[in-house]
């Protein structure tokens, strides 16, 4: 299943994408794509609903705004330098070990709104992602059995003010964090829909012009890995993000100098299965 939000930010109700491309409302099933959706098979029981209500349920309007395919997660983890492109081009050192970071969850938003460049700010990024769900209380688990702990995956831009991030303490969750700074969706694609999540092309354009053109194969640390390596130090509950990293091409390694995001420039991306995104940068205003 593909699993959406639909409506107005802050007011969205829960839908499904068909394989036809046509979206339904499921608000009758009486559940959002909530922690405790997850935590109590929602997906399966969602399924299962899904056999006699579909026909019955409403048609969402192409045009109506998406929102980000779950309700706000009590953590969105990010996983840094995990292509080795990407750590390349960011003069960095391969990890070891993953290396961990995390953006607010206020910084989520739909996958096609505006982002905010943020107050004092002269180094807003992009980055193409592969994100992983949780779909259920994950702790101390084996990466031998981390693939039943997942819901689904997303397409996710994970933002960046590269002065906030790298010159001011190097503290990166504060260049990561900024309202608007993490549009997910889409939709969430439970994995029945991903035939090989280590072989998905992950792209991003700027005003038309393609700056990173990957692919998940190159992922330094596999997502099994990740959720295991992640449960040893902190309990992953449903509906957690986690996102994986991303491949070179964001403006900071552009040469012969950096590019950074304005004010009117248009950022689209996509991921194999996962569907694209489309994202006009805009001014903060002080709203």
């Amino acid at each position: 299943m593909k699993l959406i939000r639909f409506g107005k930010a802050g007011k969205e109700k829960p839908g499904i994408q068909l394989e036809n491309g046509q979206r339904i409302d499921i608000s009758s099933f009486g559940e959002d794509y909530t922690e405790d959706f997850f935590a109590t098979e929602g997906i399966s029981r969602l399924s299962a609903w899904l056999k006699n209500n579909q026909q019955s349920a409403f048609v969402v309007d192409a045009a109506e705004r998406l929102g980000a395919p779950i309700v706000r997660p009590s953590k969105l983890i990010c996983i840094g330098l995990n292509y080795s492109d990407h750590a390349a081009e960011s003069n960095m050192q391969l990890p070891v070990e993953p290396i961990i970071f995390f953006k607010s969850t206020t910084a989520i938003t739909g996958p096609d709104d505006d982002i905010v460049i943020p107050k004092n700010s002269t180094k807003t990024d992009w980055e193409v992602e592969l994100a992983v769900v949780i779909g259920k209380k994950a702790s101390y688990i084996e990466e031998k059995d981390a693939n039943n702990y997942i819901a689904g995956y997303m397409l996710h831009n994970d933002y960046s003010e590269r002065a906030f991030q790298l010159e001011r303490s190097g503290q990166w969750v504060k260049g990561k964090s900024c309202d608007t700074f993490a549009p997910i969706g889409p939709w969430l694609a439970t994995p029945d829909e991903i035939k090989d999540v280590n072989n998905l092309r992950l792209w991003l354009t700027v005003n038309g012009k393609t700056y990173q053109d990957g692919n998940s194969k190159n992922l330094i640390f596999k997502i099994p890995f990740i959720i295991s390596y992640l449960s040893q130090f902190m309990t992953l509950l449903p509906g957690d993000i986690i996102t994986t990293g991303t491949p070179a091409g964001v403006g900071l390694g552009q040469k012969p100098a950096p590019i950074y995001l304005k004010a009117g420039d248009v950022v689209e991306l996509g991921i194999d299965g996962l569907g694209q995104a489309k994202q006009t940068l805009v001014s903060w205003t002080g709203n």
